[in-house]
């Protein structure tokens, strides 16, 4: 008899890492998510976190939660559907629709429950979803537990876009999907040729703006305000364990599409509210993220020195145009290598294999906050120039970049 536990037992791959000692996931963290972390009572400076505006270990962030927690308790003990719903939660999408340029917004447990929710109860029987290759899992997963049907085209090609709509046909619901930001190859999608594409095709839009919001455009809307395309995009969803620094997703559209959503989402209708205390962190994060631009400002011009300095050093850091900067290593092995001796230098990176890369592109995801200092960038390049020189990943030359922003 076939035993289901099986599978498991025969899993070797983490292992065969944990015994090498280049086992790089799970690393147990004994700090706040700032600038520098404690793992194993040691600093180390991290580089491979979301926390893009620092806001993670903010004062105004922590007292908002403290205070939430007192004055609410730990949870709402049931589902929004039911008894989990409070008007704070809804003057928090009242919020996060005006700061995304929409009618209306419904807030999430999680950033993953969100596209499972949103996408599984929008793409029905007779509907395709159209999806970048390179798309978050979570996008991916929405559309398999849908009743539709899932197309993808080459990543940030626009033509395949165009091929692949052209052949569905017209008794066809059409949604195309698309990251913002892409989160591991740090790239824009090109959002004004989506947009054109779609509408030709008469194909609805939805934006996954999770690495876009609080980072690109003139306030830190994301990246409908990066390309002045707030009006052009039917929904746009996100996560809030990014920039907003806390939990939960959210979708934001007209009032008749998150009417729907609200009332016939599964991972909305089945799961217990987003506590009270993390609605009060995300609405402080979009208070500050809209007082304060020098945030922005300062991470895009730290990015830009890091970028500058790895590329000089003779560092692929592929087509990113944003903060997420991926050092392409090669082969997984030697990524994994590379990771372990920027580990044991004081940096917390994290290296990214296939097949979530290409076979042959893994690479260290690398990542600041606002909240760096340029000793900081200037120790990261140090190390990184050291430990690739080491393992003859860059040699000595002189390879020259403009900035990503």
């Amino acid at each position: 008899m076939l035993d289901i536990f099986q599978k498991c037992r025969d899993f070797k791959t983490a292992k065969f890492l944990i015994d090498r000692g280049i086992y790089p996931y799970f690393k147990e963290i004994e700090s706040a998510q700032g600038p520098e972390v404690v793992l194993d009572g040691r600093k180390f400076i991290m580089v491979g976190s979301n926390n893009y505006l620092g806001l993670a270990d903010d004062p105004r962030m922590k007292a908002a939660a403290s205070e939430a927690v007192l004055k609410y308790g730990t949870g709402c003990a049931g589902s929004r559907f039911l008894n989990g719903n409070t008007i704070y939660h809804k003057n928090l999408e009242k919020k996060l629709a005006k700061f995304k340029h929409k009618e209306a917004a419904l807030i999430f447990a999680t950033g993953y429950q969100m596209n499972l929710g949103v996408v599984s109860c929008l793409v029905g029987r007779d509907d395709v979803a159209v999806v970048d290759k390179l798309d978050h899992a979570s996008i991916l997963d929405g559309i398999k537990l849908s009743s539709g049907e899932m197309k993808r085209y080459r990543h940030n090609d626009i033509n395949d876009l165009d091929r692949v709509l052209s052949g569905i046909g017209p008794d066809k619901g059409k949604i195309v999907i698309v990251d913002g930001v892409f989160s591991m190859e740090g790239d824009i999608c090109n959002l004004p040729e989506v947009v054109r594409v779609a509408k030709k095709h008469s194909a609805r839009i939805i934006v996954d703006d999770a690495h876009g919001s609080g980072v690109l455009g003139k306030n830190g809307h994301g990246t409908c305000e990066h390309f002045n395309l707030h009006d052009e995009v039917d929904l746009v969803v996100g996560t809030c364990s990014k920039s907003f620094a806390s939990v939960g997703g959210f979708v934001a559209g007209s009032a008749d599409v998150i009417h729907y959503i609200q009332n016939v989402s599964r991972s909305l209708i089945f799961s217990a509210a987003l506590p009270l205390s993390c609605v009060s962190t995300i609405s402080t994060a979009l208070d500050i993220i809209e007082a304060e631009p020098q945030r922005r400002d300062n991470l895009w011009r730290l990015t830009n020195k890091l970028k500058t300095g790895l590329n000089t050093m003779g560092y692929d850091t592929g087509k990113s145009q944003t903060p997420i900067l991926p050092v392409i290593i090669g082969e997984d092995i030697a990524c994994f290598t590379m990771w372990k001796m920027l580990y044991e230098a004081g940096l917390f990176t994290t290296p990214v294999v296939s097949p979530a890369v290409p076979p042959g592109q893994a690479l260290i995801r690398v990542v600041l906050m606002a909240t760096h200092t340029d000793q900081h960038v200037d120790k990261i390049l140090e190390v990184f120039e050291h430990c690739g020189t080491k393992l003859g990943i860059i040699k000595a030359g002189s390879k020259k970049t403009t900035a990503v922003h």
